[in-house]
């Protein structure tokens, strides 16, 4: 079988964008809670949310989202504590951080709408390139590419397109073939319909080619490559991280603290942190300003892996003879243990204390 190279392949074909409009108008996803609607505040939502996140484990955070923050000024205008209690378990906390962040500039800048033109969107917080084109394709219907995970995927599929896509020289050439395949009608369709495609049919293990529009004009269904396209990312050593963690429990309250504004976990709630080296020492003077230690026991640990390393926990239940006043201790707070459900916690953080206290966790992570 003849072996067909990316650039054997025209980068203009509006057969292609023809295909993907009525393959989507016919067989893709129609009735999510943020599609049939132009509003930009519900599409940037969502489009936020789903970075890096399943369909289905975004719709009930967005629909309990919509409804404590139903428009850009209650979200803009809300404590920065609130936001992320309700974005608590969804993960990769900074898009939360961005989204409060870029809701505020949005009423400042622009008097509470989103602009149409994608690069006055991309500079918001929290969004880029192909999350600006999107918003604006799907709010404003403007002429503009996208290129997440699901479409460099199919793009690298179809056009037979080598190299890590993550890589800038594959991503520009795949962002060149973005915009050139650009419909000039129907973009609602079009982008919908190539997120769907990878999404539904072009995942990335058992891809359903014999369902796919584009099989016809796949290189690496024609040549037998679509477990090897898009190729993935060297696997780098994945670096892990130790740490002990202290669950103080007193008068049916928690200890908890508040982790800074950047990094992991960063503007959420969480249990005070030791590092293990010389242990017993460290847990006693995190303990002492808040009170007499009587006793401690060591409970199950447990891992959680990030994006760049993986994260083991020990935690440790503390028993106190005696509580302390708190007053100096800035950033720490004692939280009732029948609202832990509700508090704007890390979402194995929470699993853990929801568990070991008998709490009823009410958003069902």
């Amino acid at each position: 079988m003849k072996r067909i190279v990316d650039h054997d392949i025209p980068l203009q074909d509006p057969s292609f964008s023809a295909d993907v409009v009525r393959w989507q108008k016919q067989h893709g996803r129609h009735a999510l809670p943020w599609q049939n609607t132009r509003d930009a505040y519900r599409i940037w939502l969502s489009e936020i949310m789903l970075q890096q996140t399943q369909v289905a484990a975004v719709i009930p955070y967005y629909q309990r989202f919509l409804e404590r923050f139903p428009e850009v000024r209650s979200l803009a205008e809300a404590p920065a504590e609130d936001v992320m209690a309700h974005w608590s378990g969804l993960g990769y906390y900074s898009r939360a951080r961005n989204l409060h962040r870029c809701a505020q500039r949005v009423m400042a800048e622009y008097g509470g709408v989103f602009p149409a033109d994608p690069a006055l969107l991309a500079d918001l917080p929290g969004i880029g390139r192909s999350t600006a084109a999107a918003i604006s394709a799907f709010a404003y219907g403007t002429r503009a590419a996208i290129l997440d995970g699901n479409v460099k995927r199919v793009f690298c599929r179809v056009f037979g397109i080598d190299g890590f896509p993550g890589a800038k020289p594959v991503e520009d050439k795949l962002w060149q073939r973005a915009e050139a395949l650009l419909p000039h009608e129907d973009m609602q369709a079009y982008t919908q319909g190539l997120m769907d495609l990878g999404a539904t049919l072009c995942t990335r293990s058992r891809p359903d080619c014999q369902r796919c529009p584009l099989a016809h004009r796949c290189v690496a269904y024609e040549t037998g490559r679509t477990a090897e396209l898009p190729v993935r990312k060297p696997k780098k050593t994945v670096p892990e991280r130790h740490v002990g963690m202290l669950v103080i429990v007193d008068n049916a309250q928690v200890l908890l603290e508040q982790r800074p504004g950047t990094g992991i976990w960063g503007g959420l709630l969480s249990l005070p942190e030791v590092a293990l080296d010389d242990w017993d020492r460290r847990m006693a003077a995190a303990v002492a300003p808040f009170g007499v230690m009587q006793a401690h026991e060591k409970l199950q640990p447990f891992s959680h892996g990030f994006t760049h390393f993986k994260l083991h926990v020990a935690p440790y239940r503390v028993h106190l003879s005696q509580r302390h006043a708190m007053a100096a201790e800035a950033g720490h707070v004692w939280y009732p243990v029948d609202k832990l459900a509700q508090a704007p916690l890390p979402a194995p953080v929470k699993k853990m204390l929801v568990g070991l206290l008998g709490t009823r966790d009410l958003f069902g992570s």
